[in-house]
């Protein structure tokens, strides 16, 4: 959590009030939110390389002097690219945020304050007066810096393809027989991009497909029903708001309402919607997982 809805919202309220604008300053508040070329692959938060210190980084890593030009999302990341010209030859710089578990993007007009001031890691200010915030309790997100938009996409090649778009014969294809269990698969970057716990599990219920089933074990039919139910629920929790269980907010600071669609997800040991057996709650994937025995086969 956040999952690709509420990455998707938060795209959707950041983008019109920072495309077109400077970024005419930043201030990183926690070196290791931020990772540049050159530093540890994981961040010197969690580096293991035994580097004494993070090393300097330029303005220009957290865009300042450019002009935000897009906003992009792939799975559960964002990227903001920023623009410069120089002697008539543009260029352009990305920062990409992972938001991981409580990680948020606040969008502050000018004047306004933060209705939570703590874990603030990043500051970007804005052109006008506006600043765009980074915050992140639990510290699972981060920031990282790319030179331009060949090195964004190659690292998005890492990933599979977004989960919104997904089709029964693209995702057969990259379950690739596997024999893994497919909620596992489902919650593998690798394989489709953007799904997490929750819509794992509503997509699951909704297609019929037991959590415990060997993705490879898929026929061409239930990859299609699967894929369906993935791109349906995605696009419902997109257009209500994306999922507000714990502490999630769009750009604005408004609230989903996604949660109360769901059928399964966080209902373990309640009656199933579908046939009024008890949903059943496991641990699988190192994820609690719930489901209907009597439905998902």
């Amino acid at each position: 959590m956040p999952e690709l809805p509420e990455v998707e919202r938060i795209r959707q309220s950041l983008s019109p009030g920072v495309l077109g604008k400077r970024v005419v300053g930043a201030t990183l508040h926690r070196r290791d939110v931020l990772v540049v070329p050159g530093d540890p692959a994981g961040g010197f938060s969690r580096q293991r390389s035994g580097a004494s210190k993070p090393r300097r980084y330029e303005a220009r890593r957290l865009l300042v002097g450019t002009t935000v030009v897009d906003v992009k999302r792939l799975g559960k990341e964002l990227a903001i690219v920023g623009e410069t010209g120089g002697e008539g030859v543009a260029g352009r710089s990305v920062l990409l945020v992972r938001l991981g578990m409580t990680g948020q993007l606040v969008l502050l007009g000018s004047g306004a304050r933060a209705s939570k001031r703590d874990h603030i890691h990043a500051t970007l200010r804005l052109e006008g007066g506006g600043r765009l915030l980074f915050r992140d309790p639990r510290r699972f997100g981060g920031l990282r810096a790319f030179e331009n938009l060949e090195s964004l996409s190659e690292h998005w090649s890492g990933l599979g393809p977004d989960a919104l778009g997904v089709t029964g014969p693209v995702l057969r294809e990259r379950l690739g027989g596997s024999a893994r269990a497919i909620k596992a698969a489902l919650l593998d970057q690798r394989v489709i991009a953007g799904v997490g716990n929750i819509y794992a599990d509503e997509a699951l219920f909704e297609s019929g497909i037991a959590p415990g089933r060997a993705a490879g074990s898929l026929s061409e039919g239930e990859a299609s029903a699967l894929a369906s139910a993935i791109r349906a629920i995605l696009a419902r929790a997109i257009e209500a708001g994306g999922s507000s269980i714990r502490d999630y907010l769009d750009a604005g600071g408004v609230a989903g309402t996604a949660q109360r669609l769901h059928r399964v997800y966080g209902r373990g040991g309640l009656a199933c919607e579908r046939c009024g057996g008890e949903l059943a709650q496991i641990l699988l994937a190192q994820r609690t997982t719930v489901f209907c025995p009597a439905c998902q086969r």
